[in-house]
């Protein structure tokens, strides 16, 4: 097949220049869009093709292009922001490298992070010039975020297997995502609401008075978005047993039953599994420890907790359950089901891609 277009040049990296690059690419802490342009010429230098370096990377084949002609042209200085028209600068290149390197390398003696005022005050620069310079590089040191990665050694296996039942449900079978919301507290304000009014947020008072908790068992259809539930003042095994045969009277006799479920002791008791013997259509799919988010319905209780629990005031616990069993009834008058878009191998593909960017080992 002939090629069309002009032949690209070929692209070769000095080992001081690839020494660099890759400190570019793999130092936890560097301005993401330096390491991601690091990245494409790394690539680019191992002969890959621009195609094929934009899909790996997730950006566009123009951007690869650009950064690999960029690179060609000017070397290392090519990758760095290019000066724009305008008043001469007061604040150099070596003044935003100090900064960067004191934000995402460094904290203050007296504190976790930096803020405008004590970085201004350690570099001798005015507290607008800090926040331009983290506003342009898109910084906010005041902001943490949360993630966990899996440790389970059948991580792969079992998320094939369960995004496999959310893709391609098997034929005559109902798959079914369980879960409990455990120790919900029936909380009740230690003086009345104040309605909100024009100009003016609804108030409650930041104490309250506890009244006690239940747990909510829930079984999301993948399939119709419905939820069966049921509410137990306790949580183990014999009420998991309990919901379990809820579900079996519930789900027409003729279905199997494939149950999406995490790893809690209370769904691997010798009370659970001498029960599944003897109801021969129901199969447990466990989750990988630690990876909750692939379990539908936790995004369901997720909807649960904004739009009845958070603000729900409750006098006793018989009130808590009845406000859950009312929203369960209002839900299953028309409920809908969460479309799950991603396959197997984009979520491990984006996976690699994280591990890759934190800590540079792909694994």
């Amino acid at each position: 097949m002939v090629r069309l277009g002009r032949p690209k040049a070929q692209l070769v990296v000095a080992p001081s220049e690839r020494k660099r690059l890759e400190e570019w690419s793999r130092r936890p802490r560097t301005a993401q869009a330096l390491a991601t342009r690091a990245r494409i010429v790394l690539r680019c230098a191992a002969g890959e093709d621009n195609t094929q370096v934009a899909e790996d990377l997730g950006v566009t084949r123009q951007m690869v292009g650009k950064w690999r002609r960029r690179f060609l042209e000017r070397r290392l200085d090519g990758l760095l922001d290019e000066p724009r028209p305008g008043a001469p600068r007061r604040i150099q290149d070596h003044d935003i490298e100090r900064v960067l390197r004191k934000t995402l390398e460094s904290t203050p003696r007296d504190a976790t992070h930096w803020s405008v005022r004590t970085l201004a005050e350690e570099t001798g620069m005015s507290r607008t010039t800090i926040h331009r310079i983290w506003r342009t590089f898109s910084l906010q040191p005041h902001r943490s975020e949360t993630f966990k990665l899996s440790r389970d050694p059948l991580f792969v296996e079992k998320v094939r297997d369960i995004v496999g039942l959310y893709l391609a449900p098997p034929d005559k079978a109902l798959v079914l995502c369980v879960d409990e919301k455990s120790q919900i507290q029936a909380l009740d304000r230690t003086q009345p609401l104040l309605p909100m009014a024009i100009g003016q947020p609804e108030r409650r008072t930041h104490d309250y008075v506890r009244h006690g908790t239940t747990s909510l068992f829930a079984a999301l259809d993948v399939a119709s978005g419905e939820v069966i539930g049921e509410c137990h003042r306790r949580h183990r095994a014999t009420e998991f047993r309990r919901f379990l045969e809820t579900i079996d009277t519930q789900v027409p006799a003729d279905l199997a039953v494939h149950v999406i479920l995490d790893n809690y002791g209370t769904h691997k008791t010798q009370a659970i599994q001498r029960w599944l013997l003897r109801h021969s259509r129901f199969h447990l799919h466990f989750t990988p420890t630690g990876a909750s988010w692939i379990n539908q319905v936790e995004r369901w209780f997720a909807d649960l907790t904004r739009k009845q629990l958070r603000r729900g005031t409750h006098r006793s616990t018989l009130a808590l359950e009845k406000a859950i069993r009312e929203y369960l009834k209002t839900y299953n008058q028309n409920p809908r089901p969460f479309v799950w878009t991603k396959t197997a191998d984009q979520i491990l593909a984006s996976l690699v891609r994280f591990c890759d960017r934190t800590s540079g080992t792909g694994h």
